[in-house]
Order: structure tokens, then sequence, then C-alpha cells
């Protein structure tokens, strides 16, 4: 979607090298590189991108929500950021954690929320207790902040 809407300079990162070899047999990516998020540093200088996308690896047992700092790093001020995670039972936890980190990262004034929007048909689920009362798919949620641009010296 992203490609059709005529971004066409994207980068992706993911730490399974079958990921990467998926995304490379599209022809959609500039850059792919390999990087564990949560464990190592995203292989790009800081301020570096207008907007980041995590859909689909914020959720127990994959990426941690200590990832978000590094994510903002690679953010331009000013720059966008979508997130995504899923309300299934099994996520609520996480889902608590993530929202938490979100809102202390607000808090603190790295970005401002845009955008908080849940979805109820995210995903096909994968077990009838998964499933949001028995559609045979799962919720999920997307965010979006803006970063906040760093004061200039005037401000203070």
């Amino acid at each position: 979607q992203l490609h059709r809407r005529g971004f066409r300079c994207l980068h992706g990162v993911d730490g399974s090298a079958g990921m990467l070899e998926r995304a490379r047999s599209t022809g959609l990516y500039r850059e792919l590189r390999r990087c564990v998020l949560g464990r190592e540093p995203l292989p790009a200088p800081a301020e570096h991108y207008d907007a980041v996308t995590l859909v689909g690896a914020l959720g127990e047992g994959q990426v941690p929500c200590t990832a978000l700092p590094e994510l903002l790093r690679v953010t331009k001020p000013g720059g966008f950021l979508c997130l995504t995670t899923r309300s299934n039972p099994s996520n609520l936890r996480y889902k608590a954690e993530l929202e938490a980190a979100l809102e202390g990262l607000e808090e603190r004034g790295a970005w401002q929320k845009v955008l908080a929007q849940e979805v109820e048909c995210w995903e096909r689920a994968t077990s009838q207790e998964e499933s949001t009362q028995g559609t045979g798919y799962i919720s999920g949620v997307v965010y979006i902040y803006q970063k906040c641009p760093v004061p200039s010296l005037e401000e203070g």
C-alpha cells in the first residue's frame, strides 16, 4: 500500500533471514538489513527516517516495549511512527505494558499521539479462544505518533 501511494524509498529490518528474503522477493525495498529489535540497535543513524513503521511485531514474545526509544532514535524530529499490536486475550498483558510505555514517552515530551484506533478484524485468529466474538479474527490497535522537534536554544 505504501508503494502504491508513492513511497519509494523503503528500508526494512527483520531478525529472520527468511523473512528478509521474502521481503527482497517483492522488489519493494531499497535496503533490507538483519536486526533483532530490542537486542541490538537499528542499523541506521540517528534522526534518519521521516517515518518508521512497526507492524505485526509488537506482541508477547516478539519485540519488547523497551525497543521504543530505538525507534524514536532513528526518526527525524517531526517524523511519524506507526505501531501496531494485537488485542487478543494472550496479548493483553503485553498491550497494557506497551500502552504504559507509549504514554510514558508522551509524558516526557518525546512524541505526541496522533491516533490510536482499534481495528476489529485485524488478522485471522489461530484459535477459537483468541477469536473476537467468534468472528475468526482478532482485533488490534494502530498507533500513530509524531516525534517532537528538538527545542531551540531560545526556548530554553
